[in-house]
């Protein structure tokens, strides 16, 4: 089967893509612009386009799978459309898998790409061999083609966001963004965290916790997998730390659903223990790592598994991660960090304020969207009064391409944000002037956090090659 995928570039479409390729199809795709990930599936094999134009799909082409934020304005789109093809969302892609394996989904606001790897990582050490689709990549799930670049040493690019097993397990992130997991038909679900998040879509957070409890009641019964010894039974697993969650915990037991309910919390026995084992920093990854293990005891595999497999997780790309360099006679710690939520920020910001609790440390932050940005303002200055470090550097606001409003554009700015969080270590950099700034003070700082979901990440990895660095 020939499958093309128009915004092959993010991180889901991306995964989708490698595990269309490595079941042995044929795939091509379309961006915008290259990537570290669009080098990589051209590795693997894919066909790409950069650009999109009607001539990228071919001929014979069976099935176009697009990306949700594409518009529908999109000229690939419209001629798969006019030219009558099996056109699918990416979400609806996805959950066509869903309803052929016994699919574990991971939702909530916060911790989705980490949780969800964590669960890969159990099962992969239990040899259940799962196939696991994530918003991230691991080194763990290495790619078929390693890539030899200056980008992959400084990316962890060496790992990959979807892992092929030869069982009927699938372990996924489940996005709430668009309503996309309402598309999933899973037997397990997370839910880790509640906080109002993607108003530009829901506009109230009310209508976002309804779409988690929509989702919630898919939990389904399944259908007969080849392998005999999966449970029968679907489970709903809960953290009781989140008040939210506790609240829509009173709404779901309302709804007498026919599926178990189990909670963890971080004041179980385990949490401490889990702590003491874990690589990475901060109480949300222990409670990441709690419900990673309700999941393993589900599906009975022994703790012993469970906690060697958690002591072994090595961190995932844009979640914390680590890199050490040296210029001139200055070694610094640069951190990479997705967060982009201001509950994100600040449990990073106090995570790396543990770990590094002797250091100096500077952060820069892209706040992401205008519209997330503008909805969540009163958040986002309440986190920037009491941020945990030296020097908080707020740069440009990233905008998204097709979701933006201009009459929010125009009342907000990342000056604004630093104007009214009105502290005197949170200072605006241009985002073209941030790398030459922070050379310049290279003696007030030990440790550097680059923070956010857009281009923040290419500035990172720009200070890293301009630089002399160190192998991790």
């Amino acid at each position: 089967m020939k499958v093309h995928f128009i915004g092959i570039g993010g991180i889901g479409v991306s995964a989708l893509a490698k595990y269309y390729l490595k079941k042995g199809h044929e795939v091509s795709g379309s961006d915008l612009v290259s990537s570290e990930i669009i080098e990589d599936l051209k590795k693997e094999g894919a066909k790409i386009f950069i650009g999109h134009r009607k001539e990228n799909l071919s001929s014979n082409v069976d099935l176009v799978i697009y990306s949700p934020a594409v518009s529908k304005s999109n000229l690939e789109l419209n001629e798969a459309l006019k030219r009558k093809i099996n056109v699918m969302s990416y979400p609806e892609a996805l959950g066509k898998l869903t309803k052929e394996y016994f699919t574990i989904a991971v939702c909530g606001t916060h911790g989705k790409s980490t949780t969800t790897a964590m669960i890969g990582l159990i099962l992969s050490k239990a040899k259940l061999d799962p196939t696991v689709i994530v918003g991230t990549k691991l080194k763990e799930f290495k790619n078929s083609t390693p890539s030899t670049s200056s980008e992959s040493i400084l990316s962890n690019a060496e790992g990959s966001n979807c892992r092929i097993g030869k069982s009927d397990y699938l372990v996924i992130e489940a996005d709430e963004h668009f309503a996309s997991f309402l598309n999933y038909w899973p037997k397990i679900i997370v839910l880790t965290t509640l906080e109002p998040d993607h108003l530009d879509y829901y506009k109230t957070f009310r209508n976002y916790k309804n779409a988690f409890l929509k989702f919630i009641s898919h939990l389904s019964t399944p259908p007969k997998f080849r392998q005999e010894n999966l449970p029968k039974d679907s489970i709903l697993i809960l953290n009781k730390d989140d008040k939210n969650i506790r609240l829509l915990y009173q709404k779901i037991k309302r709804k007498n659903f026919k599926f178990k309910i189990q909670t963890y919390s971080l004041k179980e026995k385990e949490a401490n223990e889990i702590k003491k084992i874990l690589k990475i920093p901060g109480e949300f990854n222990v409670s990441n790592a709690l419900s990673t293990l309700k999941v393993a005891r589900f599906l009975k595999i022994p703790d012993k598994i469970s906690f060697k497999a958690l002591s072994q997780y090595r961190g995932a790309w844009r979640r914390f991660e680590e890199k050490n360099l040296k210029i001139k006679n200055y070694k610094i710690k640069i951190v990479i960090d997705y967060g982009h939520h201001p509950t994100e920020i600040r449990e990073t910001l106090k995570a790396a304020r543990e770990k590094f609790a002797k250091k100096r440390i500077w952060c820069v932050f892209q706040p992401h969207q205008y519209q997330r940005t503008y909805y969540l303002w009163k958040d986002f200055i309440k986190v920037f009064k009491s941020v945990p470090v030296d020097k908080l550097i707020i740069t440009d606001i990233y905008g998204v391409a097709g979701r933006e409003k201009k009459e929010i554009k125009e009342k907000i700015s990342a000056q604004k944000l630093v104007f009214e969080s009105n502290k005197e270590n949170v200072i605006y950099v241009p985002k073209d002037k941030v790398n030459d700034f922070l050379i310049e003070n290279l003696n007030n700082f030990e440790v550097i956090i680059f923070m956010g979901a857009g281009d923040i990440y290419n500035l990172a990895i720009d200070f890293l090659k301009e630089n002399k660095t160190n192998k991790n």
